[in-house]
Parts: structure tokens; C-alpha cells; sequence
């Protein structure tokens, strides 16, 4: 059963984001994606700091190690992302969706940026399946918490990459083809994950320690920046008033959790 809802979670970020990107033009899905940027910074910053890594410290291991992994954890995925392969594709606030660049990445780049970016997702993907895999083999709560925020930040990055695919020229279907690819990497990583990473238990919360310091680097190194611009005042109430909403669902789903058993 554990396996199966593995599944289904690591499939879901993939599926909404495709089915979001196909069923709205660019213009709009440039707008959408600037509040999802907003949301998935409440809920990312939540999970880690209200969810994940409190349950990690119940999980028996050293404070001291557990901080050690925090800080390798956030290490690792800077370096990961310096070697671009760690990618986070969200369309950036105030950019003009049909000239959209992405790292460098633009139309006259589009044969080798565009190949560059979808590999840096595929493994961002793969990371999320195995962090998802980890959750739900601690506890199916917690599981259904991590899933959510990786679908939170999921849905912003392959919509961002999209509107990147096509304007480096690809047809919408194509687009939405090589994104739903992308997003089965989290699959791939979920299933490895259940089976790889079962076995070992005491290592939970180390895994846990690992996917909160990738919901936080994220959120800080890579949403928060988009957010932090100057705006006029109901702009940036409107960024509050989202990622207000993002730690809401985090408590409420972790109400919810705590109610189903009794933690």
C-alpha cells in the first residue's frame, strides 16, 4: 500500500503541471505562476521547519548530527545547482513571458539549453521521489505533508519550464511531451527510494534531515529572491497574503495528521 501511494504522489506534480500548462495560455500561466511562487514559499518554508525536521528530532539521532546533515544538506544542493544540475524553472516576476530566459537559457539557445534544462530537472525530479519515498516510509501523514510541498513547488517549475520550451520554439504538444517525461523521473525516484532506502531505518531521519534542507534551499535560495524585488504596496501584500496561505495548508494538514494518529 506504502508503495503505491508513493506512486501516486510522485506522479501528481507531474500530471497537475502538464494538465495546468495545457489547459491555459502563456499570458495567464505567466500571472499563475507568479502566485504559485509565493504559495509554495509558505508551504516549502513550513513543511521543513514545522513538519519535516521536527519529526526527524523525534526520530532518536544526535541534534548535533542531524544539523551537520542540515548543513551538508544545503551545501550539496548549492553545489549541485552551481553545476546545473539541480535546476528550479520558474518564470520570473516582471519578465516578459515571450522573451523569457532561464539561466542563460533563451530561443537562440534553445538545442543545447534546452536539453541542459530538462536533465537538471529530471534529477531535481528524482531527488523529490526518493525524498516523498522516504517520508511515507516514516509515517503516511507525514508522507501526504512532503508530497504536497513537493507538488507546491513542482507545479511553479514545470510551468516556468514550459513557457521556456516554447519559446526556444517548441510546439505546445512537444513542450507538454518532454515535461511529462521530466516529471516521471520522480517516479523513478520514488520506487528506487521504497526499495533502496526501506531497509534502513535508522537512516530516516538523516533522509528527512536531507529533504527539509532541500525544501528550504528552494525556498530561500531560489523563490524568495524572485519575490524580494520592489513592488508596489498590493503587490507585495498580495505575496504576503500567499505565502500566508502556503504555511495554512501546512498547519492544517498537520492538524489533520495529528489528529489521524495521535503524534
Amino acid at each position: 500500500m506504502t508503495l503505491l501511494y508513493i506512486v501516486l504522489a510522485t506522479l501528481a506534480g507531474g500530471l497537475l503541471s502538464v494538465a495546468i500548462a495545457a489547459a491555459v495560455n502563456v499570458v495567464v500561466l505567466a500571472r499563475l505562476v507568479r502566485n504559485l511562487v509565493s504559495l509554495s514559499t509558505g508551504i516549502l518554508l513550513g513543511t521543513a521547519l514545522l513538519q519535516v525536521l521536527p519529526e526527524a528530532f523525534e526520530g532518536g539521532a544526535e541534534p548535533q548530527a542531524l544539523f551537520a546533515t542540515l548543513l551538508g544538506g544545503l551545501l550539496a544542493f548549492f553545489l549541485l545547482e552551481k553545476a546545473e544540475l539541480y535546476r528550479h524553472g520558474h518564470h520570473h516576476e516582471g519578465d516578459d513571458p515571450h522573451h523569457h530566459h532561464h539561466h542563460g537559457f533563451d530561443a537562440e539557445q534553445a538545442g543545447r539549453g534546452g536539453w541542459s534544462v530538462l536533465l537538471g530537472d529530471s534529477i531535481h525530479n528524482f531527488c523529490d521521489g526518493v525524498i516523498i519515498a522516504a517520508a511515507f516510509l516514516v509515517d503516511t501523514h507525514l508522507g501526504i505533508a512532503t508530497a504536497a510541498a513537493v507538488v507546491a513547488h513542482e507545479i511553479p517549475q514545470e510551468v516556468g519550464d514550459y513557457i521556456v520550451l516554447l519559446n526556444a520554439g517548441l510546439s505546445r504538444a512537444r513542450a507538454l511531451a518532454y515535461n511529462a517525461l521530466s516529471g516521471l523521473a520522480a517516479v523513478a525516484g520514488g520506487v528506487l527510494g521504497y526499495f533502496v532506502v526501506g531497509p534502513w531505518k535508522a537512516l530516516f531521519p538523516y533522509l528527512l534531515v536531507v529533504a527539509a534542507s532541500s525544501f528550504i534551499y528552494v525556498a530561500v535560495a531560489d523563490l524568495m529572491p524572485q519575490l524580494q524585488r520592489r513592488l508596489p504596496w498590493r503587490d507585495t501584500a498580495s505575496q504576503l497574503a500567499w505565502m500566508a496561505a502556503g504555511l495554512v495548508v501546512v498547519v492544517v494538514v498537520s492538524q489533520m495528521g495529528h489528529l489521524g494518529h495521535g503524534h
